[in-house]
């Protein structure tokens, strides 16, 4: 699931509470408008590697970090060796 069909779930959290959740656990989103510029891709702006951490921590999961970036297995090949032993 990417970020704007987990923020259109019934019971999702707002863009603002999604914040909050990501500045809870440490990471630096300047505001709500940044989630939204992700959420909808606007001028292809993407989180930093870092940042999709901190979405995919933020939703429990739900959204994961590969969703964000096609180069996804390069930041994080650990997660492209899992797949291939899977």
């Amino acid at each position: 699931m990417d970020l704007d069909e987990y923020l259109s779930l019934p019971n999702a959290p707002t863009v603002a509470e999604l914040r909050r959740r990501m500045t809870a656990l440490g990471y630096r989103v300047k505001s709500d408008a940044q989630i939204r510029q992700w959420r909808h891709r606007y001028a292809d702006r993407l989180p930093s590697p870092e940042n999709c951490v901190g979405l995919e921590r933020a939703t429990g999961g739900a959204v994961s970090r590969k969703t964000f970036r096609d180069d996804w297995h390069l930041i994080w090949p650990e997660l492209a060796n899992a797949r291939e032993s899977a």
